[in-house]
């Protein structure tokens, strides 16, 4: 599998040449990557607040503040959680070789 990260902050799978959105599993009531949404992708690759920050690069303080609402996640990290919600061992095991 393929994935383009377009301008305007879309996720798109390449297949055959032509681009298809991606669309994220979890869809939270807040928006596309509201609190729910981080904590249940947190969840779902069991790991804890640390871990999770560690393997996105962020400060763990960011994940928090994403899971209690007191900020939202923008621009390429809506990004990154998008495809993390599509293929989450794609993509840490991408972020591990980095």
């Amino acid at each position: 599998m393929r994935l383009r990260l377009k301008a305007d902050g879309r996720i798109v799978e390449l297949r055959d040449g032509q681009e298809f959105p991606v669309q994220p599993a979890v869809q939270a009531a807040q928006g596309e990557a509201g609190p729910l949404a981080v904590r249940d992708l947190r969840r779902r690759a069991c790991l804890t607040q640390m871990e999770f920050a560690a393997k996105l690069g962020v400060p763990v303080e960011t994940i928090r503040n994403w899971e209690q609402g007191k900020r939202a996640p923008r621009g390429p990290a809506r990004a990154l959680l998008a495809v993390i919600a599509h293929a989450p061992d794609m993509v840490f095991q991408a972020l591990a070789k980095v």
